[in-house]
């Protein structure tokens, strides 16, 4: 048994200074200033920084990416994808500009979480309804992805069952089974300390990513080569009447705005870095978004409802492997807060600051601790439960999209853009700004209203 005092600070992240540090002579506004910046557990590279972004850029979102652009149309669904991919990369450079507080680049203080940059530019108020939005985002993701891994293994075996009993065989199976399993893989992976000790995990998965995405664009071309024809249409896929089609197209572009919401994860990456995080964003970015769009465009109207057909392409556990790499992305900055909250409340707790060395066969040391064995599995137990309640795929990414995309990717990152450049009001950045933020609120509270339609009328029949 050995003390667990380092890991009291900062579960995410050993935050122990190494013994070498960085001088830097700089010159600002004709000042000469001299830094020594001690390198605070900036352990990572920017390889392993872009790993950790394209882990949480092709998360479960992509898989309801093809069925959102079929219900829009092929002028409506491209150009959302494209817009929301923009304003992702735009929001994703103003936080990693609030990385250092005051000035982007010579700022002396370091804020290591999303809700750190908002209470250091919009005060402690500012700084609780955020942390509220994110926690909340980080559990949405949890169960997300918990419904997302049932439905893949789900299509597995419902491909596999089509192969031997022909397609006119009943082939249905219920999703509680596999979510009990991804469940109790989540609880063993959860473990994992922090963001440093999983970057393995994040390498394998962003390969895989990239691995299942491409075999849909493959499936998809050969499939569009086959029928010697585009399918879809300008309109989308109809409904039986307007209002349905309204709520059905808010619910695809609220299904959208779930797959770039990743940046609310980039400070806590960053803090791996000694470097600005905006090289590994463009790289991760850039990849990412393109391998979306692509694969999206070219096998997005062979299935043209609901994603179990569309699942069907996906039918090889290279996609179910990185699912739980990008539910440990997402789930780590809440542990994180959750455990530093209860060890800073408890210091003196051995059930807190404890940490038990457990060597297993073939495997090395885990440091265990009985607080991050605990809080970690009723976590898990918590997302699994309610992904069995409401195993609704499109409409749980809809309403999850919707309800965090204006606060978190476009209201808080600009109102802290706007104090870090001290931009007056009503000067023409300012109206420019203004102006995006309430065209975003419109369409965010039409996506919501449609997704949460869908997700009543998905329990109700």
């Amino acid at each position: 048994m050995v003390d667990g005092d380092a890991e009291q600070s900062i579960p995410l992240l050993s935050d122990t200074p190494s013994s070498s540090s960085t001088h830097a002579s700089i010159s600002f506004g004709g000042v000469n200033f001299l830094f020594i910046s001690l390198r605070f557990g900036c352990e990572g590279t920017v390889w392993t920084a872009t790993a950790h972004v394209i882990t949480g850029v092709i998360g479960s979102g992509v898989l309801s990416l093809a069925w959102s652009v079929a219900q829009l149309g092929w002028i409506a669904g491209p150009s959302c994808l494209v817009v929301f991919g923009a304003i992702a990369v735009f929001v994703s450079f103003l936080l990693c500009d609030c990385y250092r507080c005051p000035h982007p680049e010579f700022g002396q203080t370091r804020n290591q979480s999303y809700a750190e940059a908002v209470k250091s530019f919009l005060g402690e108020k500012s700084m609780w309804v955020c942390q509220a939005f994110v926690q909340e985002s980080f559990y949405g993701y949890g169960i997300a992805y918990t419904i997302t891994a049932a439905i893949s293994m789900r299509a597995i075996q419902k491909s596999n069952c089509y192969h031997k009993e022909g397609h006119s065989a009943p082939c249905e199976y219920g999703d509680s089974l596999y979510m009990l399993l991804f469940g109790a893989v989540q609880v063993v992976v959860s473990q994992i300390p922090d963001f440093h000790n999983m970057a393995w995990l994040s390498v394998t998965a962003a390969i895989m990513s990239f691995a299942y995405s491409s075999i849909g664009l493959g499936l998809g071309l050969a499939k569009t080569i086959g029928d010697g024809k585009i399918k879809g249409d300008i309109q989308g896929v109809p409904e039986p009447t307007l209002m349905k089609k309204v709520w059905v197209d808010a619910e695809a572009i609220g299904d959208i705005a779930f797959a770039f919401t990743y940046n609310i994860i980039l400070l806590e990456i960053e803090v791996i870095l000694f470097l600005p995080l905006k090289l590994p964003t463009n790289i991760a970015a850039a990849l990412s978004e393109n391998r979306q769009f692509c694969t999206v465009e070219l096998s997005g109207f062979v299935g043209r409802r609901r994603p179990i057909s569309r699942l069907d392409l996906f039918d090889t556990v290279i996609e179910d492997t990185p699912l739980v790499s990008h539910e440990k992305v997402y789930s780590q900055p809440l542990f994180a807060a959750a455990e530093g909250w209860i060890t800073r409340k408890l210091p003196a707790s051995g059930f807190v600051s404890k940490v038990y060395a457990v060597k297993l066969p073939m495997l090395p040391v885990l440091e265990l601790s009985l607080l991050r064995l605990c809080f970690r599995t009723a976590y898990v137990a918590s997302t699994t439960g309610i992904a069995l309640l409401f195993p609704y795929f499109n409409d749980v990414l809809g309403v999850l999209g919707a309800l965090n995309f204006w606060p978190l990717a476009i209201y808080f990152p600009v109102e802290m853009f706007l104090v870090q450049k001290k931009i007056r009001a009503w000067t023409r950045m300012w109206l420019v700004l203004q102006a995006f933020r309430v065209v975003c609120l419109l369409v965010t509270v039409l996506a919501l209203i449609g997704s949460v339609e869908g997700l009543i009328s998905s329990k109700s029949s």
